[in-house]
């Protein structure tokens, strides 16, 4: 989980910077973290199931919807 980031000849100490936050985006770091940040109480099996029923409707309508 760790980014590295090398800097090249010649390049400015700002572009740098810009792809040390780039990889960090890119590597999902940050999005963990805030994931992790506070305990989420786990789902029940009803709840997963009807997450489930959701998304696939939602999945089955916007596939219906991109060949209008």
């Amino acid at each position: 989980m760790t980014v590295v980031v090398y800097k090249n000849q010649k390049e400015s100490l700002d572009r740098l910077i810009s792809r040390f936050n780039k990889r960090v985006q890119g590597s999902r770091i940050i999005l963990e973290v805030k994931n992790r940040r506070y305990y989420k109480k786990a789902k029940t099996r009803r709840l997963v199931r009807a997450s489930a029923i959701k998304r696939e409707f939602y999945r089955a309508k916007r596939e219906k919807m991109q060949y209008y």
